[in-house]
């Protein structure tokens, strides 16, 4: 007998996702970004959210949803520039921000995933990553409210490096071209960016996939994450999966 990991919506999917809950999002800009999930998550009223993922989204889209919401009361990224709301939120006390580099909090993301509890890197070392002091929330008079803790640093053959903390959270959300009722993931080009990482982080990953296969369909030479680390999958219908943003359209004078 085979594991079968479907759900048959996004709605179940997110049922069980309270207010207060840590969650790892993938995606990148809104690449690969699990849209019809954080839509259920909407729909589902969950607050007071602790969010970990690259970037938070557009105004409009995506994570941005659920932050004009109200909903998102933490964030854990490395580049939050496309949100107008974001900056203003943040700006005035309402949000907390912590601001890491992108390869650390991909880092943090996989260690998590695997069991690492902490680990060295020369990322942030002489700033105020490591020092401490980055304004991670504000106060209403624009002061700080609460600031970024000084880490522990280490000198190792005579290179200095900072301690960083693994990540894991409560759920995970990510979005997958290719997926088995096992919860073996393919995703297609840029969307494996930090989608596999957010789903080790997760204790309960949650993936949506755009096309839906049997175990054994996927040739084990391609999967990209092993359904070990995905607890439930939900299967988009082909308007679902079609409905992709593209976060900033550039084009050529030649192609007008």
């Amino acid at each position: 007998m085979t594991l079968d990991k479907v759900v048959g919506s996004a709605a179940d999917a997110v049922a069980d996702i309270p207010s207060g809950a840590t969650l790892a999002v993938g995606g990148f800009g809104l690449n690969g970004i699990p849209s019809v999930l954080i839509g259920a998550l909407l729909a589902g009223g969950a607050s007071d959210l602790r969010v970990v993922s690259n970037n938070c989204g557009v105004d409009d889209w995506g994570l941005g949803l659920l932050l004009t919401a109200r909903r998102i009361s933490r964030t854990t990224s490395s580049y939050v520039g496309e949100n107008k709301e974001f900056e203003r939120q943040y700006l005035h006390g309402e949000l907390e921000v912590e601001l890491i580099p992108q390869g650390t909090l991909a880092e943090r993301l996989r260690a998590g995933g695997s069991g690492i509890p902490a680990f060295f890197t020369p990322a942030g070392v002489g700033t105020q990553v490591a020092e401490g002091g980055m304004p991670w929330r504000y106060a209403a008079d624009g002061s700080i409210a609460v600031p970024s803790p000084a880490k522990e640093t280490r000198v190792f053959d005579g290179r200095e490096y900072v301690l960083e903390r693994g990540i894991v959270t409560d759920f995970a959300l990510v979005r997958a071209s290719v997926g088995d009722r096992q919860g073996n993931l393919v995703f297609d080009k840029a969307t494996r960016n930090f989608n596999p990482l957010a789903a080790m982080a997760g204790r309960v990953t949650i993936a949506e996939v755009e096309r839906l296969v049997e175990p054994g369909e996927i040739d084990p030479a391609q999967v990209h994450l092993p359904g070990v680390f995905v607890q439930r999958v939900v299967a988009l219908t082909p308007e679902q999966a079609a409905d992709k943003r593209i976060e900033r359209r550039t084009v050529s004078d030649g192609a007008l």
